[in-house]
């Protein structure tokens, strides 16, 4: 197998103006309305979220706070998290898992407009997955809830397909590896990628530390990568954001090479590659993303740590690497909509579908959001899915929900985030390819790509 090696930083060029600042610990400067909540003017709950933000803000050496109206956390509690602390009463598996505090509080509506990143469940096909009763009561439970304190239940780890687009230079305090990258780079908004414990925090008081990619001057690139190879099918962008986030770890490319229109679907699949790989979350490309002009503007005109090319001998082994799992070609099980499908996937799926019947033995699932899949359905797109055999799931998806049809041994994906990860949580042997090659394999069971 050929193996990706990550290069050496050229030891000339590692301190740059572009490093976040850091501050002593103990120093974030507080608003007065600020302090008034630390100290509890606004409750318990939202007094044990500022000392959470305070405590981070201090990691990051932020100088201070910046207020946010746009959350994207998760905070779904199922048997798991009950086990843990033997008992299913939400205030305190969400004070104890998602505000770090010791004893249970009641906790106060949201202050910031927030969403429900991606779950553990698909609501109407919780069955097919394999929860028990007991557990699917558990999920319904823990969404109440939150819909209760003002989280808007989305359930997707693509909120901007579902309606929270948020603007250029808006803070944001947004989870989801894949979803971080889109809304920093695509959209020009400002976040770090953050956890549960910092979201939740942020949901309370509609603050965040002001560190990171909150600040003009750590957003500019440190990177300059060169494609040597055409690019323009999801596909290939998948296998070339896989590369980038193997070499450039947590640094911030501009990308130059590029040709021809965009399309933001790709995009979607290049950021998840990238941080599947890597922690990139943030990258230039004049003329696409929101934010640089020109490869110098988005050095700010000093030259990169490092200039790296991508050619078709690395295109080459980033797919023998997420191929590497797999021992054979029969393929028993078939996964697309990782990050969430939108609706020219379904519908691309569907007419690949259209008139054919998936192989008996083959499961055939394609994810995407609830809100997406009503819209897909009451397009008929969902019936000529079904008809052929397979099943349009939302909410959730393997990798998170932890879960594959019974007796999966290997799978087929057009998704460089699903390969790279579901091996290792289910076992299971992935094959890596294009959606056309996903769904042959389904049609065939045999992987022939």
């Amino acid at each position: 197998m050929t193996t990706i090696q990550r290069p050496s930083t050229s030891p000339d060029l590692t301190l740059r103006r572009h490093r976040p600042r850091t501050r002593p610990a103990g120093t974030v400067l507080l608003t007065d309305e600020e302090l008034s909540m630390t100290e509890g003017d606004q409750g318990p709950a939202v007094a044990g979220a500022m000392d959470l933000l305070i405590r981070y803000g201090d990691i990051l050496g932020a100088e201070r706070l910046v207020e946010t109206n746009n959350v994207c956390g998760a905070s779904i509690y199922g048997p798991r998290h009950s086990r843990v602390l033997g008992t299913t009463d939400p205030d305190t598996l969400f004070s104890e898992f998602s505000l770090d505090l010791r004893s249970p509080v009641p906790i106060t509506p949201a202050a910031a407009h927030s969403c429900q990143l991606i779950g553990p469940r698909d609501h109407e096909n919780w069955e097919l997955q394999g929860l028990s009763a007991q557990t699917n009561d558990e999920i319904t439970r823990s969404e109440r809830y939150l819909a209760s304190i003002g989280v808007s239940i989305l359930n997707t780890c693509t909120p901007y397909q579902v309606g929270n687009v948020p603007g250029r230079g808006e803070h944001c305090a947004w989870m989801e590896s894949s979803a971080v990258p889109y809304i920093n780079s695509l959209l020009g908004a400002r976040t770090n990628t953050e956890g549960r414990e910092s979201t939740a925090a942020a949901m309370l008081t509609a603050r965040i530390p002001y560190a990171g990619l909150h600040l003009t001057e750590n957003r500019y690139a440190t990177h300059l990568v060169r494609t040597a190879v055409p690019i323009s099918t999801m596909f290939e962008w998948s296998v070339f954001g896989y590369w980038m986030g193997w070499h450039l770890r947590d640094q911030i490319p501009v990308i130059e090479g590029i040709t021809g229109p965009v399309d933001p679907i790709a995009l979607k699949q290049f950021g998840a590659a990238m941080n599947s790989s890597g922690d990139v979350e943030l990258y230039h490309m004049p003329g696409v993303t929101a934010e640089a002009t020109s490869v110098d503007h988005a050095l700010n005109g000093i030259r990169p740590e490092d200039a790296l090319v991508f050619e078709a001998r690395d295109f080459d082994a980033v797919v023998e690497h997420l191929n590497s799992t797999a021992t054979g070609d029969d393929i028993d099980f078939v996964m697309i909509g990782c990050p969430h499908a939108n609706l020219d996937q379904v519908r691309e799926v569907a007419r690949l579908l259209d008139g054919r019947r998936i192989k008996d033995g083959v499961t055939f699932w394609i994810f995407t959001p609830s809100a997406l899949r009503e819209v897909a359905r009451r397009s008929g797109w969902v019936d000529v899915i079904e008809r052929a055999g397979g099943r349009v799931m939302a909410d959730t998806c393997p990798a998170i929900g932890q879960f594959v049809p019974p007796g999966a041994k290997r799978f087929a994906t057009d998704s460089a985030k699903q390969v790279h990860y579901l091996p290792q949580i289910m076992g299971t042997e992935g094959r890596f390819g294009t959606t056309e090659a996903c769904v042959e394999a389904a049609l065939t069971g045999r992987w022939v790509a």
